[in-house]
């Protein structure tokens, strides 16, 4: 803190009014206040409000001028200031200076996300001497729970899911205490008046456990898990299933009765010791999985010791975590290995967060759960990031980052308020509010109803946290998402217009807005890779090169479509994508001609091809798309990789990736990475990525019997070859050298873009090329983060029909 003591002043006295905007309630932001104004010796007061936290003060120039320079300079470690504005205040000021109650207005604050504990929270509930000593729901003003809690705003204690709990005569004294760093933290508790954990059975019988050897219920849990038991644990933001990830068993019978096959476990230790058994862990993984987002960190699987095989089959990484709360903590306290930290939930479906719910749902797979009588507020999963290009990027935006805002770019100082619903995979939503996005947490899948059902609440929710009441609505183009259903069905009934987005032109838009790309800036060439997106034309996109802004694109460039027999059959099974490809690029004779000794072709010789045959001949079923996720799904099934079914979304690309190591990409050469064609075509006819020559390449490398890592990896190189030549290809506008560029930018997007080998190689093949490349980071490049760009993307239409309207009138 940079505030000089109290001393007189000789400028002359004025009184402000100061309006602080951002991340401002329940973070500490006005005990710190106080304290400055102590220290400066200032009168006046401070209060939450709905607009944020609102200062009324009196002194001299110099005085008010190091309140802000100090709020600025070292606010508290949950807060952030998005404004702050001043303007001179007529009224009467008291002197000297105190926190006021909170007032009420329209919702105009941040709610804070849930933060990890602190360093001083996670040191009392281990000191034997102090009055929390081991209580599970410890907090303060830097850490503890917020979106999980909380059901309306100004953000105080009666509309969160504490106001069951009436404080004690200690804890109010804190609550009260603005020198206390519990000073309105509304989740303040302790054993006498706060939450309590207990351990019980789902069936209702009763048991006991030896005293001696447990101190409480949240260590007696613990021993369960360390005799091979499942345990239900009551979280944050939901149900979580643990058990010991060291006993194969425990790990294969979770599976069996959760109905989760293959998708990896995620996993939590007690410290970053326990992790480098068996993980790699960079600097900077190290300070994500202690810092106060405590997300999932996918690490490289590369220690001295190995966990079973059934933790993440087929993959060569691990998503780990450390304790995020003190019930985690107190925990893991005395256990030496990894545990599996897993949703609590049957498969597909969403996080289990109510206790009656538990029982039903959660008690086939687990006999004992670790509960509390607090209610979960709001259903909140982990956060996932992984380190690619040399930086930490969310892959899942869920606790600890939701509900912080982005600012938006240069050019949107003047949004209207929007409400942007995202896609139906890895589903958010976006409100727009005071030139700022909201990006809600992850909300799941929305073909699944219950999920659905959670979507629908939470937007119900966050207008109200937010008090937002938007002018204009963005929805995917898609006719049947079941997010763009329900835009459409609001806009209707509430007489807003409706802005449609194409799918790929949201995701480069979600790109340039996370990376400050102001609005009248020059567009960029989007190069946007995944499964599936409904097109401008009505086809299936998934591999598109776009010129693209905020206000349109132009498709430019895509890979060749390929039909896909079977629909939405063809993703789940990637057989049905490998024949496909073959037979667009050779066809069966040639195949059975040329490959009938390999694996492959008996493989596909043993699945109904007539029908499939007769369904490609009469496109009865089989859409022909542009997606690079389909190409993955055929080259992961031509090696063998998930040949007959995935288990979860990505399964073959991902296990495509695992296979390759660094030490292979260096060791194949440029000369063996597959041939990708960009065909010589009319000026006029739309640029495509031809694979033809790289399933010759392939195919011979099969009959070689080359390994399938070394496959993977020149497919990998030979992709990303292609891209970068895709690029240049399309920057240049004459076939000479020296012709001036379309454009000098490139934004990548997209759920391929979460291949760490296939961004690592595009981006440094791009940057060699000259070119400014965009990535995602703070926001997934999955469809998680395509609401940010459907709103950035509204805010630019209704920005320029409002200065249409304004130019006509």
């Amino acid at each position: 803190m940079n505030t000089p003591l109290r001393t007189p002043f000789a400028e002359p006295i004025q009184t402000v009014e100061i309006r602080v905007r951002g991340r401002v309630q329940g973070v500490g932001l006005r005990p710190a206040i106080w304290r400055i104004a102590h220290a400066i010796g200032l009168d006046g007061e401070t209060l939450n409000d709905g607009e944020g936290v609102l200062i009324r003060a009196r002194g001299a120039a110099a005085q008010i001028s190091a309140l802000i320079d100090d709020m600025r300079a070292a606010p508290p470690p949950l807060a952030e200031i998005a404004s702050i504005d001043i303007r001179d205040y007529h009224g009467d000021v008291r002197p000297g200076f105190v926190i006021l109650q909170s007032g009420c207005g329209g919702a105009r604050t941040e709610v804070s996300p849930d933060a990890a504990i602190c360093v001083a929270c996670a040191a009392e509930i281990f000191d034997p001497f102090v009055r929390r000593f081991r209580y599970p729901f410890t907090n303060c003003t830097h850490c503890g729970p917020r979106l999980s809690i909380v059901r309306s705003v100004p953000y105080d204690r009666a509309t969160t899911a504490m106001a069951p709990f009436p404080l004690c005569e200690a804890c109010g004294a804190e609550y009260r205490d603005p020198s206390d760093r519990r000073f309105h933290a509304e989740a303040t508790a302790c054993h006498v008046c706060g939450p309590r954990a207990k351990l019980i059975r789902f069936d209702g019988r009763a048991f006991s456990f030896e005293q001696h050897s447990m101190l409480d219920d949240v260590d007696a849990a613990l021993s369960l898990i360390q005799k091979g038991e499942i345990v239900a644990i009551k979280a944050l933001g939901g149900y979580q299933l643990a058990c010991d990830a060291t006993n194969a068993q425990a790990i294969a019978t979770l599976r069996q009765r959760k109905g989760r096959d293959r998708k990896p476990f995620a996993l939590m230790a007690r410290d970053l010791e326990v992790i480098r058994r068996y993980a790699t862990v960079g600097d900077d993984e190290a300070a994500a999985l202690a810092s106060r987002e405590a997300p999932i960190v996918l690490l490289a699987a590369d220690g001295r010791e190995r966990l079973p095989d059934q933790i993440a089959p087929g993959l060569a990484t691990l998503g780990f975590m450390l304790p995020s709360t003190p019930l985690h903590l107190l925990l893991l306290r005395r256990m030496t290995r990894p545990v599996v930290m897993t949703s609590g939930n049957l498969s597909d479906e969403p996080q289990v967060t109510g206790d009656t719910e538990a029982v039903q749902k959660l008690s086939t797979i687990a006999s004992y759960a670790l509960i509390h009588n607090r209610e979960i507020a709001n259903r909140i999963d982990d956060s996932v990031v992984r380190r690619m290009g040399g930086k930490l990027r969310v892959l899942r935006r869920a606790r600890g980052y939701a509900p912080a805002s982005i600012a938006l770019p240069d050019g949107f100082e003047g949004s209207p308020e929007i409400l942007a619903y995202g896609g139906e995979l890895k589903s958010t939503f976006c409100l727009v509010k005071d030139g700022r996005a909201v990006l809600s947490q992850h909300q799941g899948d929305l073909e699944d109803a219950l999920t659905y059902d959670d979507y629908r609440k939470n937007l119900t929710l966050y207008r109200e946290l937010f008090d937002h009441r938007p002018t204009g609505l963005a929805a995917d183009l898609h006719p049947d998402y079941l997010s763009s259903k329900l835009a459409r069905t609001t806009a209707k009934s509430d007489g807003l217009p409706l802005i449609e987005i194409q799918h790929h032109h949201a995701h480069a838009a979600a790109c340039l807005a996370e990376n400050g790309r102001p609005l009248d800036a020059a567009p960029v060439l989007a190069i946007v890779l995944d499964g599936l997106g409904y097109g401008a034309d009505g086809a299936i996109w998934g591999g598109e090169f776009l010129l693209a802004d905020y206000r349109g694109f132009e498709r430019v460039g895509t890979f060749k479509p390929v039909a896909m027999p079977g629909g939405a059959q063809a993703a789940r099974e990637p057989w049905r994508n490998l024949y496909a490809h073959l037979m667009a690029e050779m066809g069966w004779s040639a195949f059975a001609m040329n490959f009938a000794k390999l694996d492959v072709f008996a493989a596909l010789s043993a699945k109904p091809l007539a029908t499939v045959e007769a369904m490609l001949k009469a496109s009865v079923n089989s859409p022909k798309a542009s997606s690079c996720g389909r190409l993955f799904d055929a080259v992961a099934a031509s090696v063998g990789l998930c040949f007959d079914r995935q288990a979860y979304e990505g399964e073959a690309a991902a296990r495509l990736e695992a296979i390759v190591s660094s030490k292979t990409l260096a060791e194949e050469g440029e000369e063996l990475a597959y041939p990708l064609s960009i065909p010589t075509l009319k000026s006029s006819a739309l640029a495509y990525i031809e694979p033809l020559a790289m399933w010759s390449a392939l195919l011979g490398d099969l009959i070689l019997r080359t390994p399938a890592p070394v496959i993977a990896a020149r497919f990998h190189k030979g992709l990303a070859r292609s891209i970068a030549a895709m690029a240049l290809k399309l920057a240049r506008r004459g076939d000479a050298d020296d012709c001036p560029s379309r454009f000098d930018t490139v934004a990548l997007s997209g759920g391929c873009f979460q291949n760490k080998v296939l961004f690592e190689q595009v981006v440094s093949r791009l940057q060699a090329l000259d070119f400014e490349v965009l990535t995602h980071s703070r926001t997934p490049a999955n469809d998680g983060g395509v609401a940010l760009g459907q709103a950035a993307i509204a805010c630019a239409h209704l920005i320029d029909a409002g200065a249409g309207r304004r130019k006509a009138s």
